[in-house]
């Protein structure tokens, strides 16, 4: 397929240009001095400690070792002498290796003995330190042979030099260096691989831009925290394309695909030299196979060579019952496996055990996409079966690239064919391409379909309304297609020869299911209330458990839900999500259930009120294991900016927003780049910024097209709450015209989350339908929303600051500046000091989080002056006049005035009254 065809098409700017930007490869050791900046003062302060004659530096490969060492030499400046100097690498004895450059300089007279070249050496560094002490660098200690050893232990034992030596381990020295460090003369200090939030930070700093979490999780993942590896892996990609700076945000277009450009491949060919003839076959099977499990590796190669393989950190096997075995190192797969001419690849696919044709009931998911995966890189057909299987399983694992790949391989003459095309259209709809995915179903002909048996039609009528879901002109045509469906269903339980019960059971429940998930699309709720819940609970099954599915049931849960959550009944909806919580374990094989189940419970929680539970819940959504890394993470980065921007958290919710922006503007996923640009509308107004709240406004708005309605719904209420913020009269009009159609449809929790918003310069009339749909819902933030329109529409501060306090729970901060700016206006037309100033240090204490309030008082100066307030202080916590004028240096009468003027102002006649006041 081309790009085109995939929807990849041209970078746009999310933000203003930002300044140009060397996309080539950026130095490797400026990569390193990023994550190593402080390593180095690590090893001169261990360097120059007492009784120390040096320190080694330990580290996995790539790690930074060499750098950090060079930096430490390079800090002592012209004080002292430097000499740096590296040992030959492993197999090599070349005697005196690394100092041959020393001997070169030697008089005739001093290399006539070891004893003599000692000596020699040792006098010639002495006359060229000319009195300054020497610090030497010894780079790959590990393979230093004897004579070389001799000579720095000679050195460091006389007092003539100190040593930075390199190894990946301390046990790889010369046994006398090791002596040497279990007594405490040689330190050593260790390097550790980068962290996640290190790799953001070397990424952020490197390239000058904003770069996504989700980004740096991924090329963590697959460099291991190497920043070696990590600059090698990222000027690739930037070479090839792959890596953009889209707006101020790098993003990946596609896949990371490895094959060597950079210096990345010389990093790889250097490791594959040392590796043994035996290790080097087991890398090439495992660069093919991507995973193995363990007992077909040890039959080819023996448990020893693995188990070295293992503790040497180049194989890893998991901990599952069929401990499948992959490299440690996902890039050096990558890399090897374009080196391995196709000859060579069928080679070493025929050496593997069960990867005959007749064994495709014997292979596991994992098996079978190694075999498939291994088959399209030898250039081989996969056999109709193997491509149906493995089409299928990558479907499963959210792999839709792959499942094209090999529903590819079939064609229209196999018996496979129909169903392959539901992989096809599956694959396509995750891509975000329902054309595409349509047109995948309107190739099975009539013919076709009618040889399909009850539970594939039915499969094949889903995958068509799931499809015309997407597609304006064809959604209205879905309910009719399911009672088509439904009457095929009956024709066929009437016929001669009708389908087993179990079939055509399996078949209605698949067509339920659909509509159920239909209707939940469209957002119309109530006419399948009934049935969905009969649907999920065992008592809606059949007469003596006729027709019982757990799956099918586990599924309807799911959907009933959400579907709880938006009629108003939250605490509900939170009482299912935990039952099915706690039985997802025993269903953890079953396909997607554990994401859709995260993403519905997001849903349910955002609109309960509890955001931060919210995002938490977005760990169990964490997309698919797939042959690549690309992880869905647009979905994940712009679910956890939504839910800050519902918080009124617009200043956190900004960094995921942009990131979601992006992702999904160079790999649209089904249209919710309208929702992103809507939420980033809303979190630019949150934070004062009118100017880009209304870039993004008028971004949002050109991005109209068809969308679940949860994320229509959402991007609708962020547009007009936005709108409303940055002052638009209509607005208000907006939000209350959409709660009125959302209570008419009975989803009183969306009804009243618009009119919260809406209310924020409300009518009575306004407060009073807020109240009624408050009574019509379930849980905290409705009694948060009938507080506010109580409170409001009584203009009482003492229950604005009831509201406020119910916010705080809540941790809703636009929510609980409103509900304090109220009850600071309500307060001052009342008379009522103390509570004004209650009102006003809640105020300050959201100055920081809310910088543009959603409503401002009327009367924003401080009630108390600065000293006042300092005065007051004090004294609400008991301390007495003459120690205050004591501590701020002032007379115990100004003390005296100031009191009374607090007193005066805040409406107390005593010190204790003070206390929670300030």
């Amino acid at each position: 397929m081309s790009r085109d065809s995939l929807g990849w098409g041209n970078v746009s700017t999310t933000l203003a240009p930002a300044e140009e930007h060397a996309a080539g490869p950026v130095n490797r050791h400026r990569w390193s001095g990023l994550a190593r900046a402080a390593d180095a003062d690590r090893v001169r302060e261990a360097l120059l400690a007492d009784g120390r004659t040096g320190v080694v530096i330990t580290g996995d490969r790539g790690v930074g070792k060499s750098l950090v060492g060079r930096t430490a030499l390079a800090g002592f400046g012209p004080d002292i002498y430097t000499l740096q100097l590296r040992s030959s690498g492993p197999g090599s004895a070349t005697p005196y290796g690394c100092l041959a450059f020393t001997l070169a300089r030697l008089p005739q007279s001093s290399l006539g003995s070891p004893t003599a070249i000692l000596h020699g050496i040792t006098s010639l560094i002495r006359d060229d330190a000319a009195g300054r002490p020497c610090v030497i660098l010894l780079d790959n200690a590990g393979a230093l042979e004897e004579l070389s050893t001799g000579v720095l232990l000679n050195l460091l034992q006389t007092g003539t030099a100190r040593l930075i030596a390199t190894a990946q381990r301390t046990s790889d020295l010369p046994p006398d260096f090791y002596w040497l460090i279990t007594s405490g003369q040689l330190a050593e200090v260790r390097l550790a691989n980068l962290t996640e939030l290190e790799t953001l930070d070397v990424l952020q700093t490197a390239l000058g831009h904003r770069v996504s979490s989700a980004l740096a999780s991924q090329m963590h993942q697959l460099v291991g925290g190497s920043p070696t590896l990590l600059q090698a892996v990222v000027s690739e990609q930037i070479e090839r394309g792959n890596l953009v700076l889209s707006g101020s945000v790098w993003t990946l277009l596609d896949e990371v695909v490895l094959d060597g450009r950079t210096g990345l491949e010389d990093i790889v060919r250097a490791r594959y030299a040392r590796e043994t003839p035996v290790a080097r076959e087991v890398i090439e099977v495992l660069s093919c196979a991507r995973t193995m499990a363990l007992s077909r590796l040890a039959r080819m190669y023996g448990a020893g060579v693995i188990a070295d393989m293992e503790d040497a950190g180049q194989i890893i096997v998991d901990r599952t019952d069929r401990h499948f075995v992959t490299l440690g190192d996902r890039y050096l797969g990558d890399i090897v496996r374009n080196w391995l001419s196709v000859e060579r690849r069928l080679e070493l696919r025929d050496k593997v055990p069960g990867h005959r044709p007749d064994e495709l009931g014997e292979l596991t998911v994992e098996d079978l996409l190694a075999y498939a995966a291994w088959t399209h890189d030898c250039q081989a057909l996969l056999a109709p079966a193997y491509a149906l299987a493995a089409a299928e399983a990558a479907v499963k694992l959210f792999d839709p690239k792959f499942a094209l790949e090999c529903a590819g391989s079939l064609s229209p003459g196999d018996r496979e064919w129909a169903e392959g095309q539901l992989q096809k259209s599956a694959a396509y709809l995750q891509l975000g391409l329902p054309l595409q995915a349509m047109a995948a179903l309107d190739d099975i002909s009539e013919e076709q379909i009618n040889a399909l048996g009850a539970a594939v039609f039915a499969e094949l009528v889903a995958a068509k309304a799931d499809g015309m879901s997407w597609l304006e002109d064809r959604s209205g045509k879905v309910p009719e297609l399911i009672r088509q469906a439904r009457l095929r269903l009956q024709e066929l339980s009437l016929s001669e020869l009708p389908e087993p019960e179990e079939e055509l059971a399996r078949a209605g429940r698949c067509l339920d299911l659909c509509e159920f998930n239909f209707l939940s699309f469209i957002g119309d709720f109530e006419p399948m209330m009934d049935r969905l819940t009969a649907a999920a609970t065992t008592e809606g099954q059949g007469a003596e458990g006729q027709g019982t599915d757990p799956v099918h049931r586990l599924r309807c849960a799911i959907i009933l839900m959400e579907a709880l959550c938006m009629t108003g009944k939250e605490l509900d909806a939170r009482r299912l999500m935990r039952e099915i919580g706690g039985q997802l374990g025993e269903w953890s094989n079953v396909p997607r259930i554990r994401e859709n189940f995260a993403w519905r419970s997001f849903n349910v929680l955002l609109l309960a009120g509890y955001w931060r539970q919210s995002i938490d819940m977005l760990k169990d959504a964490s997309g698919r294991a797939g042959h690549g890394l690309h992880s869905g993470s647009a979905a994940t980065d712009l679910a956890v900016g939504l839910a800050y921007v519902y918080a009124g958290r617009g200043y956190m919710a900004l960094d995921p927003l942009l990131a979601a922006i992006a992702q999904l503007e160079v790999r649209s996923s089904l249209h919710s780049l309208r929702q992103a640009y809507a939420a980033t509308a809303f979190a630019y107004a949150q934070t004062g910024n009118p100017m880009q709240a209304t870039i993004y406004l008028d971004r949002a708005r050109s991005a109209d097209g068809p969308a679940r309605f949860a994320i229509r719904t959402s991007a609708e209420f962020c547009m007009d709450m936005a709108s409303r913020w940055l002052g638009d009269p209509e607005a208000r009009d907006r939000l209350v015209h959409t709660a009125e159609g959302h209570f008419r449809a009975g989803r009183f929790t969306l009804a009243g989350i618009c009119m919260l918003g809406a209310t924020v310069n409300g009518t009575a009339k306004d407060f009073l339908f807020l109240e009624d749909i408050a009574a019509r819902r379930q849980g905290p933030l409705a009694e948060l929303s009938r507080t506010v329109a109580e409170g409001s529409r009584k203009k009482d501060a003492a229950i604005m600051l009831a509201a406020a306090e119910l916010s705080a729970n809540l941790e809703l901060d636009a929510v609980q500046a409103r509900c304090a700016a109220l009850a600071f206006d309500f307060a001052q037309a009342a008379g009522l000091s103390g509570t004004a100033s209650t009102a006003h240090t809640m105020l300050e204490r959201l100055s920081e989080s809310v910088p543009a309030l959603p409503i401002t008082p009327r009367n924003k100066g401080p009630l108390l002056t600065e000293r006042e307030r300092q005065i007051a202080t004090l004294a609400g916590n008991g301390v007495s006049n003459r120690d205050i004028a004591l501590d701020i240096g002032i007379s115990v009468r100004t003390v005296e005035g100031h009191l009374y003027q607090v007193f005066t102002k805040l409406g107390v006649s005593s010190r204790s009254d003070l206390l929670g006041l300030i």
